[in-house]
């Protein structure tokens, strides 16, 4: 586990799609990457990757339990949509909460 948006499943990072969460280095991030930790703890987590790649990471939507963990980490408040990326298909899930405390990252 990275951070929020980013996790490692068997050893590969995976960077999720549309997804835009708060960087380490703040509060905010640090406590998205507890939640997701532990939202994430001793389940299997399977991901469709679309052959993107940024950084050493690669690009995919990732399900636990068949829930999407981008929509779960969203709809928690610790994270945004990123219509670039997403399509929009998250933007119902943020919540007022996160819309006024989260910083939209300029590329999204």
């Amino acid at each position: 586990m990275r951070d929020a948006d980013t996790i490692v499943v068997d050893g590969t990072p995976v960077r999720l799609q549309g997804v835009d969460a708060p960087e380490l280095g703040t509060a905010a991030g640090r406590d998205a990457r507890r939640w997701m930790v532990n939202y994430l703890r001793g389940k299997a987590v399977e991901c469709q990757l679309t052959g993107e790649r940024t950084y050493d990471r690669y690009v995919g939507v990732c399900y636990v339990d068949g829930q999407d963990v981008g929509a779960a980490v969203i709809a928690a408040g610790h994270a945004l949509d990123c219509a670039r990326y997403s399509g929009g298909r998250y933007r119902d899930l943020e919540t007022p909460a996160a819309r006024s405390r989260l910083n939209r990252a300029r590329y999204c």
